[in-house]
Order: C-alpha cells, then sequence, then structure tokens
C-alpha cells in the first residue's frame, strides 16, 4: 500500500529511537516496555509508554497513550497524514485503534509471536474484509526493540528466583 509519508532509513531509525525512549520510560518503572510516537510532516505529534500498572488501566497501552494525545494535539480522531512507529508489533486492541484513528501506516521493530495482531497472530492493519487498512513495516532497529524486552523478562525471571530463595535462606538461618 504506498502511502504519502516516505522516511528515508535514517528519518525511520530517528523516530524508533524516539520510541526506544518511550519504552525505557515504561521500564524504569518496571512496566512491559513498549513505546511509540506518532510522526505528521517530520513532527512527533504523539507520544505513548505502557502504563497499565503505574495507572491500573488495562487499555494504558503505549500506542493507545500515543494516540490519544496526537488526537488532542490535532484536535481530531482521525490522524490522516501520520505514521506510527512502535517498538514491538500492536496487539489487536491497538491495531484496533490504529484502524479506528485512520492512522494509513504502521512502522514496527519487533514481532510480537504471543499478542502480535499486524502479522504475526493476526493481520488487523492489512484485512480486507475492514474498511480501513494500514502499510505496515517491519524490523527497523529490530534488534535493538528485541532486547529491551528480552531484558525486562529475564530481570522479571530473576526477581521471582530470587524471591523463591529468600524464604529457604531464612530456614536454613533459624536452623
Amino acid at each position: 500500500m504506498k502511502t504519502k509519508n516516505s522516511y528515508s532509513q535514517e528519518e525511520k531509525e530517528y523516530f524508533m529511537r524516539e520510541a526506544l525512549k518511550e519504552a525505557e520510560r515504561s521500564l524504569v518503572k518496571d512496566e512491559i516496555p513498549i513505546g511509540c510516537v506518532i510522526v505528521k510532516d517530520g513532527i512527533i505529534i504523539g507520544r505513548g509508554h505502557n502504563a497499565r500498572e503505574e495507572q491500573n488501566q488495562a487499555i494504558l497501552h503505549a500506542e493507545i497513550m500515543a494516540i490519544q494525545e496526537a488526537n488532542q494535539q490535532e484536535k481530531n480522531w482521525r490522524l490522516l497524514d501520520t505514521t506510527l512507529f512502535v517498538t514491538i508489533e500492536p496487539c489487536v486492541m491497538c491495531s484496533g485503534a490504529i484502524g479506528l484513528a485512520r492512522i494509513p501506516q504502521v512502522i514496527y521493530g519487533a514481532p510480537n509471536q504471543k499478542f502480535g495482531a499486524a502479522g504475526s497472530l493476526y493481520d488487523i492493519l492489512q484485512d480486507e474484509r475492514l474498511n480501513h487498512r494500514v502499510a505496515v513495516e517491519t524490523g527497523v532497529l529490530e534488534d535493538e526493540c528485541a532486547r529491551i524486552m528480552q531484558t525486562f523478562f529475564r530481570q522479571g525471571r530473576e526477581k521471582k528466583k530470587a524471591l523463591k530463595q529468600i524464604p529457604q535462606s531464612q530456614e536454613h538461618e533459624d536452623d
């Protein structure tokens, strides 16, 4: 699908690095580190990062936050002539929101084999049964985008393992 927004590889990497900065904001809050920016005419008009735990709201994914900010910036629910850059493939909910916002182009870093709805598990963004289809590009800074997620989940497993060992070591101290 041809879109009005054509970016050089350098520009794509720049905006994906901005999305990675958003992912890092999630990481320091112990949230799943996914970040997103929405770009129009070369300017970021929306930013978002996961904030489900912090805000206790299931829908506060990076894409939803970025869409909300861009809607406010544009004073319009339609985000025509924009490109959404996100570190990890959008889920079903976010893919639906992207379509409903009429965003014409999505560029994501790494696939999401467990929840992805832009080609991995589902292909909502390009489903011909829907009235709005989105051009999708993958693999921009894929290694960096995957690495921050891998680090988060590895650290989570290490924390769980450490917590399991604490009670055992305390029991031995009492002997």
